[in-house]
């Protein structure tokens, strides 16, 4: 099934009406959490099932599974360890999770540090009411509560919504929980871009050209997808709107490939290959030309910009071999990031600003690596099989990746620091070169 506004209801803003919990520990400073050190052990928390104020088969289904994608969301980002329910000293259903009623001590024996509790009411027009707090175990306090209306089937975005209010308030960062991923899948012969909720879940093809469909990248407000299509023979680059689907087709003569679109702008960095050597040029969303960003005899192609806009790393062979540089477009100084390999492509620029993940071969396979935008030695982040085109989620926090290290290309999820490695989807046939969306508002 086609792509359409329904798809895409998350972005341009839900049903779901919702409330604030009045709490002194809200407008409080809270201590983010740190996870840069790959060594720093999950943080255990407890979410136990939901209890149910209508006393009916409804709200006791509704109570475990708004748990359960709660547990779920949060697992996802590797942040967290999600303790097991039947270590739990208490009873949900009863009045022991009644914020008055709170015994910390019962949490903090099973070592929780923090704990999530909710009640769900569900009216006869299927009108449900969830209410879902954060609690401090150890300093005892209520970091934050939400209350949310809406329909039965809002319920998947409330607890997303709720997910994103935990991340937010202990990390310092937007939840990742209203991105989706992009991504290529190939059936028979034929490549199609495909869109997926962040954890794999509500996959649909987003284009049908029955032809090779390549490099699909997002604008950075969601609302536009770039990427190259041979439907007509050869590479074109198609600019289209993400909900309307109408565009701008770029097919200049040669190849037109690898767009990126600058943060915060309607513009679009692409390789065009018009003048004979691909270069990376500038371009408008409707396919304008405005300047030529590299100048070499060597083929220059894959940009990624830095969050900021002001910098743009590719990939060069002006050297003999494919490696990565950066660019300050302003200054037009040129850095060469990547000595170690001799094949490096596919850079992708991380939203913190500080590093770069790219595809390096290694001892005839490739790898994703991470490097400093200083330079300096890269981090080898995967082992296992063939790893291309790596994309990172809006925090900063997550790299999406192909992989055939189960033997067919496949998308695969890991943290910022190459732990938790897991496949997100597997489709009938292969999936290759996810890219990563901003994350969407929840208004």
């Amino acid at each position: 099934m086609n792509l359409n506004r329904r798809f895409f209801k998350i972005m341009l803003g839900m049903t779901v009406s919702f409330f604030l919990l009045t709490s002194a520990a809200q407008s409080a400073e809270y201590d983010y959490l740190k996870f840069t050190n790959p060594f720093i052990k999950k943080v255990p928390i407890a979410v136990p099932e939901l209890r149910n104020m209508n006393n009916h088969t409804a709200g006791n289904e509704l109570a475990l599974r708004s748990a359960d994608l709660l547990s779920s969301n949060l697992a996802f980002t590797g942040f967290f360890k999600l303790l097991d329910r039947s270590a739990f000293l208490i009873d949900p259903q009863k009045n022991e999770l009644v914020p008055s009623n709170i015994k910390f001590k019962n949490w903090t024996a099973i070592r929780a540090e923090y704990l999530v509790t909710g009640v769900i009411k569900v009216s006869e027009d299927e009108l449900i009411e969830v209410e879902f707090r954060l609690y401090d175990t150890f300093r005892e306090n209520l970091i934050i509560g939400k209350r949310y209306k809406g329909w039965k089937n809002d319920l998947n975005r409330m607890v997303r919504r709720f997910a994103n209010e935990i991340v937010f308030k202990l990390t310092g960062a937007k939840g990742i929980f209203n991105s989706k991923i992009a991504f290529i899948s190939k059936q028979s012969k034929k490549k199609e871009v495909y869109i997926c909720d962040f954890d794999g879940s509500n996959a649909q093809r987003y284009t049908n050209t029955r032809s090779i469909t390549l490099s699909p990248t997002w604008s950075s407000d969601g609302k536009w997808i770039a990427y190259t299509s041979y439907v007509r023979g050869k590479p074109d680059l198609y600019i289209r709107n993400v909900l309307q689907k109408h565009g701008v087709v770029i097919r200049k003569k040669g190849s037109n490939i690898t767009p990126a679109w600058v943060p915060g702008r309607f513009e679009l960095a692409a390789s065009l290959s018009f003048s004979g050597d691909p270069e990376i040029y500038l371009l408008t969303g409707k396919g304008k030309m405005i300047k030529r960003l590299t100048n070499n005899k060597g083929i220059d192609i894959s940009p990624s910009w830095s969050p900021d806009g002001t910098k743009m790393a590719f990939v060069s062979k002006r050297a003999g071999t494919p490696q990565l540089y950066i660019k300050n477009i302003f200054s037009g100084e040129l850095q060469r990031l990547t000595f170690v390999g001799k094949q490096n492509t596919q850079p992708c620029w991380s939203p913190k600003g500080d590093r770069i993940a790219y595809s390096g071969l290694q001892k005839g396979l490739n790898q994703i690596l991470v490097i400093s935008t200083k330079g300096g030695d890269p981090i080898q982040m995967t082992f296992e099989g063939d790893n291309e085109s790596p994309s990172w989620s809006p925090d900063g926090n997550l790299i999406a990746f192909s992989s055939t290290r189960e033997g067919v290309s496949r998308i695969y999820v890991m943290t910022a620091i190459g732990t938790d490695q897991r496949r997100l989807l597997a489709l009938p046939g292969k999936q290759s070169e996810p890219s990563w969306s901003p994350a969407f508002s929840n208004k």
